[in-house]
């Protein structure tokens, strides 16, 4: 391990002085000495070598890869999964190009494993321009493709644990290809987090060539097996969709952000941005529909609430708010997808 050096370390000791005396009681300021003092913890614990290098290394690739996505967090992004092993003259790889690009000319960003197969055709759809590789060190991968091997949105880890992270929350979709065991994992995992609330809601898509039955073999099993032994609830199916051409594709996830922006839990209550406003017929469906989900009162409209201030560029945009009965993700999934219908007047 390399010697520190000596005006670094002044550097940052003068630093953590300053973060620990500060006198602000603001939320970032907060958080920089809960991290630091968390540091500090691990030697008080007396934590084995082993333990020590891989907090440090998850630490760091955390840091490093929020800074690389930093600049990107007004624009929209999809996450694409697939097989690696997956050849270009493929109808699967073709598909992944064009869907790639159809989502760059429909505004949005990509972000794929950076590897070979269907993370290369994704790529080369969307362009380097709109690409972020979040790749894993693996000693039979070769990296990145060319395009974007020198690209500063290329980010490397070594845990699979801190890369799921960001291909989740840095995500406003998924789309998955047909794959391996790692294409499943990174699927069934985005769909135990949607499930259980841990993610906020997003649209999930299984593309599949025309004529396939990948997914559709895969969607019988998921409803003769999870379903049909009670294993999970009937609208956690509708957390995803089966989709056959970038177009069908892009106009889900397009049609999902239609008129629902984005969500956030402010105390019990569950506070839902939207892109335009709702009438009263509308809201009144909502409350019909979704009595459910609300632990008391009704679904109403609001405004920005002082918790959301630092969300700034989110202020003007409409809302609806309730106290939210947790732990019905999939029932809140099927909320949007009605706000969405109601908005486009159906």
């Amino acid at each position: 391990m390399p010697r520190r050096n000596t005006e670094d370390l002044q550097g940052a000791l003068k630093e953590a002085r300053d973060i620990l005396t500060t006198e602000g009681r603001d939320l970032r300021s907060l958080l920089y000495q809960d991290i630091l003092l968390n540091a500090l913890k691990c030697k008080r614990d007396e934590l084995d070598i082993l333990d020590l290098k891989v907090i440090n290394r998850a630490v760091a690739e955390f840091r490093h890869a929020a800074r690389v996505f930093k600049p990107y967090r007004g624009v929209r992004k999809v996450s694409i999964f697939g097989s690696a092993r997956v050849k270009p003259t493929t109808p699967e790889y073709r598909l992944a190009v064009d869907l790639g690009r159809a989502l760059v000319d429909a505004g949005f960003m990509v972000i794929t494993g950076a590897a070979s197969g269907i993370m290369q055709a994704g790529i080369e759809g969307a362009g380097a321009e709109h690409s972020f590789g979040v790749n894993i060190l693996l000693p039979f991968e070769k990296g990145p493709p060319a395009v974007l091997r020198d690209d500063p949105k290329v980010v490397r880890f070594k845990y699979f644990f801190t890369r799921k992270v960001f291909f989740v929350m840095e995500a406003d979709a998924v789309v998955l290809f047909p794959g391996g065991f790692g294409t499943h994992d990174e699927g069934f995992e985005v769909l135990t987090l949607l499930q259980t609330g841990k993610a906020p809601p997003m649209p999930v898509v299984l593309m599949e060539p025309p004529g396939e039955h990948y997914w559709r073999s895969w969607d019988r099993f998921v409803r003769t097996e999870l379903l049909g032994r009670g294993f999970i609830a009937p609208e956690d199916v509708d957390l995803y969709r089966i989709a056959g051409s970038p177009e069908e594709a892009t106009e889900w996830i397009t049609s999902y952000y239609s008129t629902y922006h984005s969500a956030r839990q402010v105390g019990d209550r569950l506070v839902i941005r939207l892109e335009k406003r709702l009438s009263d017929r509308a809201l009144a469906e909502l409350n019909a529909a979704f009595s459910d989900l609300v632990a008391s009162g009704k679904i109403v409209r609001t405004a920005a609430l002082p918790e959301e201030d630092d969300e700034p560029d989110l202020a003007s945009k409409p809302r609806i708010a309730f106290p939210y009965d947790r732990g019905r993700a999939g029932r809140l999934n099927e909320l949007i997808l009605a706000i969405n219908r109601l908005g486009r007047g159906r």
